[in-house]
């Protein structure tokens, strides 16, 4: 995929989406190297402190599960302008926190804001680029995704260890009012007529799409437990000073990810040329392939080691961010695309993040921190092998199941007519 292929609107499009993707993940992160400060000013156990992200998650899965129809039956655009202004005043509020329970509900509120961004986000990104280039495009929106998520646990920590943790909150908040200003000048593609919306039960029906729900269980579990305690077991157990463990690790995070975005992206896009189950097959590769380089990273007795084995992990494991969006709208129709996307969050955040920062904090409270990592572990090898199995139903049903033909070929999508026509990425 080259720039010179997209019309100026697909640039715009896709240049917005993605800073406003950071600015979401900056705003999420930026909590997590806080922790230490919040847990000792409030006199909190770990896992007290692991309930702001499980607040967060909970709302954001709900949010992700209504937000996400919302935005297939209504304007997606002024869906996620409206949810942007939200998660920025939400994450401004967080920092006047007068208490514990406050601020618990603050980052609650950031999750109902976010989760009107992200199903409505990605189903724009698919209906304006062509499919033969979909996991790249989703790879782009989701670079956003690793250097927002990247600069919040860095700059939460530069800012933790020189002015506290209120005025980080302050500083996250403001970005977003821009940009939500930005998302009203460019031009949402347009949809075909509905003919109705498509019962969330069909889409349940479509053996591999289910797939996909149960192997993202583990693998968000997985990827948010190191993303959650990660600078807080570095900082506990391998000698990195607070702001080292923010930067340092967030650095070799946002790097890694950037290259297996983009790797694991147009590696998707070129076995989806070749049989239809290809974009399964990159991330039950990679990760598996990260597994034991997570593994090393956890027992690396030096920082070089545990920077340098986070990194090639974080590069496979990275690798399935575009294909997972890709697969899921190759599954679904494209009226259901901002549906689909919704479902998989509500299943994933309600399920799988509140669980990676409960359980292993619950963990590390009753055992260690170490023991919770290496659960995390287990879990991201079950999640690769869980994708064999989305192979599998691909095989033997194909991309569109029968249970929603009807809504296949009742649509003239958008996504025909980017294929074909003269402003579409030929790829």
């Amino acid at each position: 995929m080259t720039t010179h292929h997209l019309t100026g609107n697909q640039k715009r499009v896709l240049l917005i989406l993605t800073l406003v993707n950071f600015v979401n993940w900056m705003d999420r992160q930026i909590v997590l190297p806080l922790f230490p400060l919040i847990k000792a000013d409030f006199h909190i156990s770990y896992t007290q402190l692991g309930w702001l992200v499980a607040a967060f998650s909970l709302v954001h899965s709900f949010g992700s599960l209504g937000l996400g129809r919302l935005a297939d039956l209504t304007s997606r655009k002024k869906v996620i302008s409206y949810g942007i202004l939200f998660w920025s005043g939400a994450t401004f509020l967080s920092g006047l926190a007068a208490s514990f329970p406050w601020l618990v509900s603050a980052r609650a509120m950031v999750g109902v804001g976010e989760a009107a961004y992200t199903p409505a986000a990605n189903a724009i990104i698919s209906g304006s680029f062509s499919r033969t280039i979909r996991a790249r495009v989703q790879g782009v929106f989701d670079l956003g995704m690793f250097m927002g998520g990247a600069a919040g646990l860095a700059l939460g920590a530069i800012l933790a260890q020189w002015v506290g943790w209120r005025p980080a909150f302050f500083v996250v908040g403001l970005p977003g009012l821009i940009l939500a200003l930005s998302i009203a000048r460019f031009r949402e593609p347009s949809r075909a007529p509905s003919g109705g919306r498509i019962p969330m039960g069909d889409l349940l029906r479509v053996p591999a799409y289910v797939m996909v729900l149960l192997s993202g269980w583990f693998i968000v579990f997985a990827g948010h437990s190191y993303v959650i305690w990660g600078t807080e077991f570095v900082y506990r157990y391998k000698g990195f000073t607070l702001s080292q463990a923010g930067t340092m690790l967030g650095s070799t995070m946002v790097v890694g990810g950037i290259l297996g975005v983009l790797i694991g992206a147009a590696l998707a896009d070129r076995l989806a040329k070749a049989v239809p189950w290809g974009r399964a097959l990159v991330p039950a590769l990679g990760f598996l392939m990260s597994a034991p380089l997570i593994l090393g990273a956890l027992r690396a007795p030096t920082k070089s080691g545990v920077l340098s084995f986070f990194f090639v992990g974080s590069f496979f494991m990275t690798w399935y961010h575009g294909p997972v969006t890709a697969l899921i709208h190759d599954l679904t129709p494209p009226r259901a695309h901002a549906t689909g996307m919704g479902i998989y969050y509500f299943f994933v955040n309600l399920f799988a993040t509140p669980a990676a920062s409960l359980t292993i904090g619950r963990i590390a409270d009753r055992f260690d921190l170490s023991a919770g990592m290496h659960t995390a572990l287990a879990a991201q090898v079950i999640g690769g092998l869980g994708f064999f199995g989305v192979i599998y139903f691909i095989r033997r049903h194909g991309l569109h199941h029968g249970a929603l033909t009807r809504y296949q070929t009742s649509d003239s999508t958008p996504l025909s007519r980017a294929t074909t026509a003269p402003e579409a990425i030929s790829g």
